[in-house]
């Protein structure tokens, strides 16, 4: 990146955890890990509010929503547009697309049929949620910061405390509505990120003091303190989610 004034002349990472491009890295980078990480502690706080708590189920949630989010919508998301650049043929992210979510799919059937056919409306929600979303289906309608909150906040939530209790309670709710508030933290957070990382060809500014003193912006001066707050978010849901399912086990 460059200082105030100057056109950025290096090549930029599409985002702050994004590996060199080529090869296995792609992959690794497709999968969004901070976010992917994220989102899957969502399933989790879903499963720990529920009065009765599986470990068994926990387990195939997270495994779905591994596959249904980590993996089908982000091949989805880098086919719409490639914001990652990275090198995996299109095709490529088709195929990874459709088994991620069939596989996601697979699983909610099997775990509905063993507790509960109510749980085959969330496995529909969720297998129309997730081309919906990255493709922006329905004139991007649900390709907004409330469709991102409700989609991969909120649902995870509800759809993991329905595997573990077969009904919905007040816990759920109230989790699910912390859950959506705080997933508009990220996409706030990450979309000038995105746009300085992805779209800025320079950054020219300074800022006055109140003493004269002119201090310059610069690319990175205004990503530090987006994506510091990013990776400082990401642990504490993480470890967060951890806390509650180990308070649950012992």
């Amino acid at each position: 990146m460059c200082g105030a004034g100057a056109s950025v002349t290096e090549p930029v990472a599409p985002a702050f955890y994004a590996l060199r491009a080529g090869g296995w890295r792609d992959y690794v980078t497709l999968l969004h890990p901070p976010y992917t990480l994220w989102h899957l502690s969502y399933v989790a706080i879903g499963a720990a509010l529920a009065p009765a708590f599986h470990t068994d189920r926990l387990v195939l949630a997270l495994a779905a929503f591994f596959l249904a989010l980590g993996v089908a919508a982000h091949a989805l998301d880098e086919l719409n547009g490639r914001p990652l650049r990275t090198e995996i043929p299109a095709r490529a992210l088709v195929v990874l697309a459709a088994l991620a979510l069939a596989g996601a799919v697979a699983i909610g059937v099997a775990a509905a049929a063993a507790w509960g056919w109510g749980l085959l409306a969330f496995v529909a929600v969720g297998a129309v949620l997730v081309p919906a979303y990255n493709l922006e289906w329905f004139g991007g309608a649900v390709h907004t910061g409330l469709g991102f909150a409700l989609a991969w906040g909120a649902f995870p939530v509800l759809t993991a405390y329905v595997a573990q209790a077969g009904h919905l309670g007040v816990a759920a709710v109230l989790g699910a509505t912390g859950a959506a508030a705080l997933a508009f933290a990220p996409r706030a957070l990450s979309t000038p990120a995105r746009l300085l990382r992805r779209r800025a060809r320079g950054v020219d500014g300074t800022i006055v003091l109140d003493d004269g003193t002119l201090q310059a912006i610069d690319a990175p001066t205004l990503l530090r303190p987006l994506e510091v707050t990013l990776r400082a978010l990401t642990g504490a849901v993480v470890l967060l989610a951890a806390a509650m399912v180990i308070a649950r086990l012992w």
